[in-house]
């Protein structure tokens, strides 16, 4: 049993506990997913600047390969997957935080022979991490390869969830849900939400749904917990649309028949509202549903529809009773979550938008595919506070922990911020 040691100042007793307990004693990571806490975008972290130059990254490094994907954080390491150009090998790199040098990296050969959308890539996918592990999706047309390493890069097991058939490839990320983990498979072939034990990869349960080609969803679901209820397991679909799931057992709890086409966007949590947007390229629709119910809510939970300046790839954000959206053309908007009320409306910049916007005191950080990180105000005036250069274009989403910004930029990952 550990022993107090005698005499230590009670302002160094917390730091002497974690240190003697080990990682599991330290406080809990934020960015453990793809966008970040539950998949909010929001961060709780301070410091994150307002405006830089290239004279002020803290680091960049050159990245094999390409990726859209969104790295993650626990501790002192940050993990990210890769690929090939042409696909033939997928990578899993594991960076230092501090300087972002290699600890280790993981490669698998899978060629494909279904090339991606000229947008897309082999590795569109986020990882996903806790204290004790990190998942990682390996996708290509003839395997659905999900593997969980340690943290110092040791493989704890691996699954083959079968071919995966889709012209614009995979991108719905996994998650953690307590000693599961959620995969979402929408595909042209036969499509499914499955859970794995996080411990040993077995299947806990899989959800089957039915294919319609280029009907594909990408979205990562998230989690619902409201006091006095169940919690609920959140997913785009084909064959559902948006739906509640059971976490522990994969049971339908509720579900909306809303995709009349692809959900590329993630949904999100707006107050008591589930938002999702879905659409083909510039057709795109915004839904927000009350959420609970039971069986199909698709007429009696509709709070709204928007069609007006909606997103297709970049996901929502919800804070402070404002839901704000940048779409893929470059116009930024707030609306008023309850009511759908469009607050304000701008264009940022005339280009593509394809990473999804995250918040950090009060403010909104938007990537343009060109390689710029606008900063808006997130109140209900339109503000821009700042564009930044990122050295190159992205896709990806921002990553931030402790008051540093990670960027995934098309050959590089960059560091700003921090101490």
């Amino acid at each position: 049993m550990l022993q107090r040691p005698h005499g230590l100042p009670a302002a160094l007793l917390l730091a002497w506990w974690c240190i003697a307990l080990g990682p599991a004693a330290l406080p809990a990571q934020e960015w453990t997913r793809f966008r970040g806490p539950n998949g909010t975008g929001v961060s709780v972290t301070t410091g994150v600047p307002v405006t830089w130059t290239t004279a002020d990254f803290r680091w960049r490094v050159p990245l094999p390969g390409k990726s859209h994907a969104q790295p993650v954080i626990w501790g002192e390491r940050v993990f990210l997957p890769t690929a090939t150009t042409q696909g033939n090998e997928r990578i899993l790199l594991c960076l230092r935080r501090d300087d972002g040098s290699e600890l280790w990296r993981h490669t698998y050969a899978l060629p494909t022979g279904t090339r991606p959308n000229p947008r897309a890539s082999f590795a569109n996918e986020s990882a996903a991490v806790d204290a004790r592990r990190v998942i990682a999706l390996f996708v290509s047309s003839d395997h659905f390869w999900v593997r969980a390493f340690d943290h110092d890069g040791r493989e704890l097991w691996a699954r083959d969830l079968g071919p995966f058939q889709s012209r614009h490839g995979h991108a719905s990320s996994p998650i953690l849900v307590g000693d599961r983990v959620i995969v979402n498979n929408d595909q042209d072939g036969p499509s499914f939400v499955a859970a794995l034990d996080a411990e040993t990869g077995a299947t806990v349960w899989t959800l089957p749904g039915e294919s319609r080609p280029d009907h594909n969803t990408f979205a990562t679901p998230f989690t619902v917990e409201r006091s006095g209820h169940p919690p609920e397991l959140i997913v785009s679909s084909q064959q559902r649309g948006l739906a509640a799931l059971d976490p522990a057992t994969g049971t339908v709890r509720w579900q909306a028949q809303v995709l009349v086409a692809r959900s590329v966007a993630s949904p999100i949590l707006a107050g008591d509202l589930i938002v999702a947007c879905w659409g083909f390229g510039p057709k795109n629709v915004l839904g927000a549903f009350r959420h609970g119910g039971d069986g199909d809510v698709s007429e009696t939970h509709l709070a709204y529809v928007l069609r007006e300046r909606i997103s297709y790839v970049p996901t929502t954000l919800h804070h402070e009773g404002r839901i704000y959206l940048v779409n893929d053309a470059g116009v930024a908007s707030a609306l008023d979550a309850v009511t759908g009320r469009v607050l304000w409306a701008e264009r940022l910049a005339v280009g593509e938008f394809y990473s999804s916007g995250v918040l950090a005191e009060g403010r909104l950080y938007c990537a343009s595919a060109a390689g710029e990180m606008f900063v808006l105000a997130a109140d209900d005036t339109f503000r821009l506070l700042a564009r930044n250069p990122l050295g190159e274009g992205t896709h990806s989403t921002p990553c931030l922990d402790r008051g540093r910004m990670y960027v995934k930029t098309f050959t590089h990952l960059v560091c700003v911020g921090g101490q």
